[in-house]
């Protein structure tokens, strides 16, 4: 069986102080320290053999330290910008509620939520999508579809955009959509590439865990997502098909609302 796991960063110095993050290289808290290390202990049972991340820091310091946690301290890892945060232009550095201050609330949330909207001298989210699907289509994808388990520890808005396409959520639907901090999705993906089960390990279980529960498989086809699951960890939007190849699980909807990215 081959997983492939993605996690967003443990809080960062500026999500503590509100501010738009984006490209700027800031370090985790000692509190986002502390969120990777149950994230790590949350994936105690999910083998790997490889990892990806981005070129900012509060994402590589958080693979690392959920991997030594795993004790696979010893694996390849490879650093990209094409996983890196969304860049919020003029917007970066500044508290968001200032922002809102300034600019105006729905104009900040325009800015925030919407899928091709840019803030100044910013990227959009599909912008973000442009550069962080291919890269996860040409270079990650084909790792897992040859049974390779792989870590992806990135950040809010390239993971939704992973997310968005794997799934294969609308641009309505994945702008809603919030990812908390370091909080694993760990997918289990057959060798076409098809994904038979998803689930989402929230940090509170980090200490009870059991053993990866597994849903059974039906007997005539693909695995499907206990609606008690999609009813914990998203609001139900209809029976939508998502996939990395192929349709597999019926998925429900947005995470609740995060500290920002």
């Amino acid at each position: 069986m081959t997983y492939l796991t993605l996690v967003r960063h443990g809080q960062s110095q500026w999500n503590l102080e509100n501010r738009f993050t984006g490209w700027t290289d800031v370090p985790l808290t000692e509190a986002g320290r502390r969120e990777a290390e149950r994230a790590g202990h949350l994936l105690h049972d999910i083998p790997v053999d490889s990892a990806f991340t981005s070129a900012l820091q509060r994402a590589q310091e958080t693979l690392a330290i959920i991997l030594r946690v795993v004790h696979r301290e010893d694996i390849p890892i490879t650093k990209d910008a094409a996983l890196n945060e969304r860049d919020y232009g003029d917007l970066t550095g500044m508290n968001k509620d200032e922002a809102a201050t300034r600019f105006g609330a729905a104009q900040v949330h325009t800015w925030r939520r919407s899928w091709d909207i840019r803030p100044p001298g910013g990227e959009s989210l599909a912008d973000t999508d442009a550069r962080a699907f291919p890269f996860f289509r040409d270079h990650i994808l084909p790792r897992v579809t040859a049974g390779e388990n792989i870590f992806v520890v990135a950040h809010g808005n390239s993971l939704r955009a992973i997310v968005k396409e794997i799934e294969g959520l609308t641009p309505e639907h994945v702008v809603t959509l919030e990812i908390a901090t370091a909080t694993p999705y760990v997918y289990t993906p057959d060798t076409e590439g098809r994904i038979l089960h998803k689930e989402i390990r929230p940090p509170d279980t980090a200490r009870t865990r059991p053993a990866a529960r597994r849903t059974p498989r039906a007997a005539d086809g693909p695995l499907a997502l206990p609606r008690a699951d999609v009813q914990r960890h998203s609001g139900h939007h209809g029976d939508r098909q998502f996939q990395l190849r192929g349709a597999a699980l019926h998925h429900g909807a947005a995470l609740p609302e995060c500290a920002g990215i």
